[in-house]
C-alpha cells in the first residue's frame, strides 16, 4: 500500500494544521455572524465576506451525517474505506474517513456519535474521525 497524501500547507490554513499537530481541532468563527464557526480554514466569514474572524478550539464530538464506503482503490487506502461527512458540535460539516470502524453499512449508522482523532502523515497530523467511546451523543 503506498502512502496516504499529505494536505498543501497554505498561510491561511496554517493555524488549523499547527493545531492538529498538538491534537487539537482549530476552526474559524466570525465575529460579527455571532461567533459562527465555519469551514474549510480561510480568512475571511463565507456567510457574510467579513475578515474579523477568531480561530476557536471545537470539542472534537459530532455525529455522522453522510457517507459512501469506497470500494475502489486510492493512494494509501485499502478498499473498502468510509469517506463521511461529520457534523460537528459546532454546526460545522467536514468531510473525513471513519477509523476503527468495519465499513459496512450496518455498522455505519446515521447519526452515530463520532469523535476526532489524529492521524500523522510524516509531520503531520490529520484530524479523523472514529465512533465516540461509551457512544453517548
Amino acid at each position: 500500500m503506498s502512502e496516504r497524501q499529505v494536505p498543501t500547507i497554505y498561510p491561511e490554513t496554517r493555524f488549523y494544521w499547527d493545531g492538529a499537530k498538538e491534537g487539537k481541532l482549530l476552526l474559524n468563527a466570525c465575529t460579527p455572524c455571532g461567533g459562527k464557526a465555519y469551514f474549510p480554514p480561510r480568512p475571511f466569514c463565507p456567510t457574510c465576506g467579513s475578515r474579523d474572524v477568531e480561530v476557536i478550539e471545537a470539542s472534537g464530538k459530532g455525529t455522522l451525517h453522510s457517507y459512501i464506503i469506497n470500494h475502489l482503490p486510492a493512494p494509501g487506502y485499502e478498499p473498502p474505506f468510509t469517506v463521511a461527512v461529520v457534523m460537528l458540535e459546532e454546526g460545522v460539516k467536514m468531510v473525513s474517513n471513519i477509523l476503527d470502524c468495519p465499513a459496512e453499512p450496518e455498522a455505519l449508522v446515521l447519526d452515530m456519535p463520532l469523535e476526532v482523532t489524529f492521524e500523522q502523515r510524516g509531520d503531520i497530523a490529520v484530524p479523523q474521525f472514529r465512533p465516540r467511546k461509551g457512544g453517548a451523543a
